[in-house]
């Protein structure tokens, strides 16, 4: 069922649908719960040259490393995106700005998984800020450069045993040696300012998952603080 958004104001959101539904309708369709809807704002923008740019310099470096026509690359990555995500086939030439980065990101995500270089002129320009951090972070490749990273805590540690600190309250950003010292010569400010970059805060599992905490320890720090409390 689609509907026009006729009016906001703050959370509630006044809609009015294509066809008539009542109540008995809903009630049916919640199987006695509370009714609830999902909303899914329609993305008008067609995809950018830029987008389709960057999409395409993605998939020939797949293609370079793989060895595979371009053209059967990009079918390939396609059905894999359409496998995993569930999304109708789309094309490149007229999809929307919401999936073309939904599809850049995703090959994003593949050329980390199987540790696919790709150009690096394309860091700086990716969807998501957030989402590449973490995932270089996952993967040890520095933010700014690609190269083989360290995780660095944005949030200066000092003297405390690493063990002992709680890693969920700081930030992190993966960068290799040279530009671990770039950050320290040039300033946090300056260096972030420079390269349009920002440290993130790390999850429980990918905390645990880069060997940074442990379950255990996150436990005992929880407990602790609820002593102390």
């Amino acid at each position: 069922m689609f509907a026009k958004i006729i009016s906001l104001q703050g959370n509630q959101v006044t809609l009015q649908l294509d066809d008539e539904l009542n109540m008995d309708q809903l009630q049916r369709f919640a199987n006695g719960k509370q009714p609830t809807a999902e909303l899914i704002i329609q993305d008008e923008r067609l995809i950018s040259p830029d987008q389709r740019k960057k999409i395409f310099a993605l998939i020939h470096d797949v293609s370079q490393f793989t060895g595979y026509d371009e053209r059967d690359t990009e079918m390939e990555l396609k059905y894999r995106y359409y496998a995993k995500t569930g999304a109708d086939s789309f094309s490149m030439s007229n999809c929307d700005m919401t999936t073309a980065n939904q599809f850049l990101t995703f090959i994003l995500d593949f050329c980390f998984e199987w540790d696919i270089p790709f150009r690096t002129k394309l860091w700086d320009s990716i969807p998501t800020d957030y989402h590449l951090a973490v995932q270089c972070l996952r993967y040890r490749k520095c933010v700014i450069c690609g190269k083989p990273a360290d995780v660095h805590h944005f949030t200066a540690v000092g003297n405390r045993s690493r063990k002992l600190v709680d890693h969920r309250k700081l930030w992190f950003m993966a960068l290799c040696r040279s530009c671990h010292s770039s950050i320290h010569n040039m300033g946090a400010k300056q260096f972030m300012l420079k390269h349009h970059i920002r440290p993130v805060r790390l999850s429980d599992d990918d905390l645990i998952r880069l060997h940074i905490m442990t379950r255990k320890r996150m436990d005992e720090i929880d407990e602790e603080v609820a002593y102390d409390s």
